[in-house]
């Protein structure tokens, strides 16, 4: 049977918002073995200066198009007319040695392209595939083409040094991205790019933006620096040697987001098993779990465990929730309750996740959720970080 009247609905949906709260207040009483504040490692929120991605770049011809080419534009023509000519095709030439480019003028299967390739971090070696993207520069369609021996310069594109080679079949993004390709594997490294992360027997940890702080940099300089006096089990002449020549810092945080980490002299020829073993060392996990990250497009939430929000009223259309406790019911039967049951402690605060949780059993869309959480966080009422991508 369906409610008879909104009274009823509005009933309905207080009954099962209060026994939703209150299975949410019983289990927050209830004990539990998890750690408060989650362990993980050194490496999760750093990189190594020096190993960064490159990109190799250069430009190319996309051959047997069906008619979506360039056309006649200038710059492919000379282009097709000077790689032909490099691999002994007949093209003919003026009294100045300048190649006449009217035979080709009405090439239309052809196409100028930009061809990218991206280095990993940690380097790549000749004989090593990547795979390549290709971005059309006037061409209607790269549909069905195929890439010409393209030679690709870079990470600076004025070094003329040649690392790859890209050439094969293209395969277009989709039937709305005709003019972007790729090639799997498409591009072969012919030069060794090789990331060098040791400067002056030192190393750089690179904090990750989402990351960085004062306290997690001097964090890590203290777990590094107690794991160097106290963890690496030297021997006493190895220990009056680190100690003499390091001071008993190994690490020193520069700001924020830098922290400098000295080879102690007994690893100076083992450095990446030294690297190895402080990149692994655990760190106590500050500023995860305070955080709200909102991705607006695909509608996405992501909420932290531990992100509280202050005691507020929130008025939606024609339904009024409130975060207080004892929460309050209006007379009218549209004010909902979402604070926690009176035998938990007053001092409990309304988790960010109760609402949403709640907000969802009341069928908000997901947009005026988010506009809410907006505006709890400009209220200042947010314990948290929130991000919005």
């Amino acid at each position: 049977m369906q409610p008879a009247c909104e009274g009823e609905r509005q009933m309905i949906r207080y009954i099962s918002l209060r026994f939703y709260v209150s299975v949410i207040a019983f289990a927050s009483i209830m004990p539990t073995f998890a750690y408060s504040q989650s362990e993980f490692r050194i490496r999760d929120i750093v990189r190594l200066k020096g190993q960064e991605e490159n990109v190799l770049q250069g430009l190319g011809l996309v051959v047997g198009l069906k008619g979506s080419g360039d056309g006649n534009m200038k710059p492919m023509i000379r282009a097709l007319a000077r790689s032909m000519q490099l691999m002994g095709g007949q093209v003919a030439a003026d009294i100045q040695g300048r190649l006449v480019e009217k035979d080709i003028e009405s090439a239309k299967n052809v196409a100028l392209v930009f061809v990218t390739a991206t280095v990993p971090s940690a380097g790549a070696q000749p004989g090593d595939k990547l795979a390549c993207t290709i971005s059309a520069i006037n061409a209607k369609s790269l549909e069905g083409g195929n890439l010409m021996m393209t030679p690709l310069l870079g990470p600076r594109a004025d070094q003329p040094t040649v690392f790859a080679l890209a050439q094969g079949p293209i395969v277009i993004d989709g039937p709305r991205q005709l003019t972007t390709g790729r090639i799997a594997d498409g591009c072969k490294m012919e030069a060794a790019v090789q990331t060098q992360y040791l400067a002056n027997d030192q190393i750089t940890l690179i904090l990750e933006t989402s990351q960085s702080s004062f306290s997690m940099a001097q964090q890590i300089e203290d777990t590094i620096n107690d794991y160097v006096r106290n963890g690496l089990n030297l021997s006493f002449d190895e220990q009056s040697i680190s100690s003499s020549q390091n001071n008993d810092t190994s690490a020193i945080a520069l700001d924020q987001m830098h922290v400098v980490v000295k080879i102690p002299t007994n690893y100076r020829y083992r450095p990446v098993q030294f690297i190895a073993m402080v990149l692994d060392l655990p760190l106590v996990n500050q500023k995860q779990n305070k955080r709200v990250t909102i991705r607006q497009r695909e509608g996405i939430i992501v909420i932290g465990d531990d992100v509280t929000i202050a005691p507020v009223a929130i008025s939606h259309k024609n339904l009024t929730l409130s975060t207080r406790s004892p929460s309050p019911i209006a007379a009218g039967g549209n004010f909902v309750g979402l604070g926690v049951d009176r035998k938990i402690p007053l001092n409990q605060q309304t988790t960010l996740k109760q609402l949403v949780d709640a907000l969802n059993l009341l069928a908000v869309p997901t947009d005026d959720i988010v506009s809410i959480i907006k505006a709890i966080d400009r209220q200042g009422n947010l314990y948290g970080e929130l991000v919005i991508d």
